[in-house]
């Protein structure tokens, strides 16, 4: 496994103040055909913006750049090419010069000489949107310009998980559409225009009030009642109750969405999201934060790969190893694992039928999940070796081999209320919880513990802990959150419904949008409705149903099953997964 990117150290050079520090960082990444469109956003941008602008180009080493000349006749504002340790200061153009990789540390840029991974692609782009979403957070914005390759796709990616805004060129107005399409290919892109009219959305977004404070916490919690129809239409509409989420998390997701709409009442947003079923779905998957990438914190993989799994298939040789990977957004960690497996298989020549079932609750992750083509540049994350192995490269992607992509299930789950899956080995569930209020991580946790076989490992982000759960688990490596089940059952508490964890509900106008507990039991008598609904419409408009426990034992049959189901030869069962008919057995088990 290759280690993370280290911070460069804080040095004498990086501790005066800096003077005069932008509102917002403005990164910009270019590759082929990329001069023009350059040339044309800056034409159209104000000088006095309050905002920084890092230009970083894919540049031939013996190339002798007249960027500075060129653009200094576009714009008013000063236009210099980097140099190391500089400080970053509003109304200032920065270039990066040719042979060097750049990053942001502290408000300073810091120069690298380029070097090239073992597959030859050096990725500048990606580098430094990767830091620039660490240093500034909520004041990043990248933009991606014309450009072969995938450069910068997983830059927006870290981009939008801190909270930045990301600006894409419209594919018709692009030289080359390679960079712009695979940016735009990942869903994260507030903005896709023609360069020449970004600089106005990016003038509004800078000067938007929320964007230039910090959170307006305060003031949208006044706002119950918007609050609340939010989250009955995001429910109405996907199905999911953000109403256990963290209430910065959400608060911050939606104040961005107001930011990019130009919206600062929150009454006037949600009657523009009533309005508007496309900015339901972005506002539902800025609030999923559905980013991930291969072998994220590398360190950890590697303990996965030198002794939890070869231990895990040493123990279950001639048995099958049954793997939940949850909240798998686009796939990346789902095959990460499956890869991990497949190397540990071929070192101890072991017999192990491996199952993942890889989950997530948005379906279009899952569908792009499944198809398991990803940009080049996940030459940062995957090891050469690895992907030379488990990956074929087509055009401007790498696709997994067949062998890894039939070793995984994709199936859309809502954690929340779905039950949880059965026998599992191993639960992988990254940086999920840190989003759910203690509530609802100790409900997941529960089905988490309730789905392990004794001796399962559940495997954390590196910011989450079984909390409450704690003593249901043993400590196999602290610092990356590797634990190991007990096999301790607490009675009914996988399938508890959320009512009986006390829910709770918005209320405006206190302080950080505090929750109040209700006694309601709402979801109880909703469940209870469903209930008779179904034997109702069953027969007349229900041609068939069944109703299972936990264990997949049938419990009840709706209608006709004689094209759903058959009685094998022998003693009577009661195993649905070995009735239904040979078609339907991987989605019913799953």
């Amino acid at each position: 496994m290759s280690s993370n990117e280290t911070t460069p150290p804080r040095t004498k050079l990086m501790d005066p103040v800096i003077a005069n520090p932008p509102t917002h960082y403005i990164g910009i990444g270019a590759s082929a055909g990329g001069l023009e469109a350059i040339q044309a956003f800056f034409s159209h941008m104000p000088a006095n913006s309050g905002a920084a602008f890092i230009v970083v180009q894919h540049l031939s080493p013996d190339y002798k750049s007249l960027m500075v000349e060129l653009l200094s006749k576009q714009t008013n504002m000063e236009v210099t090419r980097i140099t190391d340790g500089m400080p970053v200061e509003a109304n200032t153009v920065y270039l990066i010069p040719p042979k060097k990789n750049v990053k942001i540390f502290h408000g300073r840029l810091i120069l690298t000489d380029q070097t090239h991974n073992n597959i030859g692609i050096n990725l500048p782009i990606d580098i430094f949107f990767v830091s620039l979403a660490e240093d500034q957070g909520r004041k990043a914005v990248g933009i991606i310009l014309s450009g072969a390759g995938s450069d910068g796709t997983r830059g927006v990616k870290s981009i939008k998980e801190k909270g930045g805004m990301v600006m894409v060129q419209e594919e018709a107005t692009a030289k080359f559409d390679s960079m712009p399409k695979s940016a735009i290919a990942t869903n994260l892109p507030d903005f896709i225009l023609p360069p020449d009219e970004m600089p106005s959305q990016l003038l509004a977004f800078v000067k938007h009030p929320y964007a230039t404070r910090e959170l307006m916490t305060d003031k949208l919690a006044e706002k119950g009642t918007g609050l609340t129809r939010i989250f009955a239409l995001l429910r109405e509409n996907s199905s999911i109750d953000f109403t256990f989420y963290k209430p910065s998390t959400v608060m911050r997701r939606i104040e961005r969405r107001m930011t990019i709409n130009q919206y600062e009442d929150l009454d006037d947003y949600v009657h523009f999201l009533e309005a508007n079923p496309r900015e339901q779905t972005v506002l539902f998957r800025e609030l999923l934060i559905g980013v991930t990438s291969f072998f994220r914190d590398a360190d950890a993989y590697q303990i996965l790969q030198e002794s939890i799994i070869p231990e895990l298939v040493k123990n279950n040789t001639g048995k099958q190893i049954r793997v939940w990977a949850s909240a798998c957004s686009s796939g990346e960690e789902a095959y990460s694992l499956a890869i991990l497996f497949m190397e540990a298989m071929q070192k101890s020549e072991a017999a192990v039928d491996i199952k993942i079932f890889a989950t997530d609750v948005d379906q279009d992750a899952i569908f792009r999940a499944s198809q398991g083509a990803y940009p080049e540049s996940i030459v940062a994350d995957v090891p050469a070796p690895l992907l030379n192995k488990y990956f074929m490269h087509k055009g401007d992607n790498y696709h997994i081999i067949r062998q890894v992509r039939e070793m995984v299930v994709f199936a859309q789950h809502n954690i929340i209320k779905d039950p949880p899956f059965t026998n599992i080995n191993f639960v992988s569930c990254r940086n999920m919880l840190i989003y759910f209020q203690p509530v609802l991580q100790q409900k997941v946790l529960e089905g988490f513990n309730f789905s392990l076989a004794t001796d399962g490992i559940l495997f954390l982000g590196s910011s989450e802990t079984p909390g409450e759960m704690d003593s249901f688990f043993n400590t196999l490596h602290a610092k990356w959150k590797i634990y190991r089940s007990k096999g301790i059952r607490k009675v009914a508490s996988a399938n508890r419904p959320l009512s009986q964890y006390e829910p709770k509900h918005w209320v405006g106008g206190r302080a950080g949008g505090r929750l109040e507990t209700t006694t309601t039991g709402r979801y109880l008598e909703e469940e209870r409705i469903l209930s008779r609904f179904v034997q109702t419409i069953s027969g007349n408009y229900l041609p068939f149903a069944v109703v299972v426990n936990d264990n997949l034992q049938l419990v009840q049959v709706l209608g006709d099953t004689l094209d759903y189901m058959r009685i094998p030869f022998g003693s009577p069962i009661t195993d649905i997964s070995k009735m239904v008919a040979d078609d339907l057995y991987i989605p019913v088990s799953t």
